[in-house]
């Protein structure tokens, strides 16, 4: 049900005017991988369309996913795809499909301390470190030091990709430190030396990007490297409606995915979908 979804991209059904929107309003709500992004969307449609009010707030993909469902968002942002559960909980409510858009395209990217001297791993390296099985960069060739962890939330977009996609769906580490957002992650290991984390390609600043290795070769997550697949830990970055888009919602998304949105994605630091 999933995959037809989002191979489509288009939701039909019964129409259902949103809960939440008041005259010229369009509530956006979600993932934080996405909020600096639809910030600078809505900053620049609303000098565009000055008569609308894009309303953009974080919280994390499921949150974003569940106020979709319980009518106090237009918008949801989403850094994975929705769950079944979460996509039949919609259809129910609403007699219709969900509607879901590939707005841009992100490489998860895990981050060190710039003083650290790995700039490498392979994604069963990482796992290994999420596991708590690896706990010394020594093993993976840093310093003789302990690895401090540093995770996201479980509503987060992230953290669900990291769990299914690196970690092949089991359990963090206890001793990973859960932080409210990515952010707070970069902030957290550009002062722990000895630290790592994860999130969205934008966000890496103050920090080292880490590669990851396939083989002989080390990928970073550049746009050529996401575009081509080369990067194993590429995603879309979606929008996710009740049903299709129409109205001032509508005329959002259009903005976001023509030329002028899609150069804002790259502005931001992440890649564009077209």
């Amino acid at each position: 049900m999933k995959k037809t979804l989002l191979s489509s991209f288009v939701a039909f059904g019964l129409a259902v005017l949103p809960l939440s929107a008041q005259a010229g309003t369009v509530t956006v709500k979600g993932s934080d991988t996405m909020v600096i992004l639809v910030q600078r969307w809505a900053e620049a449609f609303m000098k565009k369309n000055p008569a609308t009010k894009i309303q953009v707030t974080g919280g994390g993909s499921g949150t974003g996913l569940a106020a979709l469902q319980n009518g106090t968002t237009d918008i949801a942002m989403s850094s994975r795809e929705i769950k079944e559960a979460e996509e039949e909980k919609l259809r129910a409510r609403y007699n219709t499909p969900p509607t879901g858009l590939p707005m841009a395209k992100d490489g998860v990217t895990f981050y060190v301390n710039e003083s650290n001297k790995v700039d490498a791993l392979t994604v069963e390296q990482l796992k290994d470190i999420y596991l708590g099985d690896t706990t010394s960069w020594k093993a993976v060739g840093g310093a003789d030091a302990p690895i401090v962890l540093y995770s996201r939330e479980n509503s987060s977009g992230t953290y669900v990709f990291v769990k299914d996609t690196v970690l092949g769906g089991d359990d963090f580490a206890a001793s990973a430190q859960t932080l409210p957002g990515t952010a707070a992650v970069v902030n957290a290991v550009s002062k722990e030396k000895n630290g790592i984390g994860y999130g969205g390609a934008a966000y890496a600043k103050g920090i080292k990007e880490l590669k990851v290795k396939k083989g002989n070769d080390a990928f970073a997550p550049t746009a050529e490297n996401v575009k081509s697949g080369k990067y194993p830990l590429s995603r879309d970055l979606f929008f996710y409606l009740r049903n299709k888009p129409a109205g001032e919602a509508k005329a959002f998304i259009d903005f976001a995915l023509s030329a002028e949105g899609q150069a804002i994605v790259t502005q931001v630091g992440y890649f564009p979908v077209k």
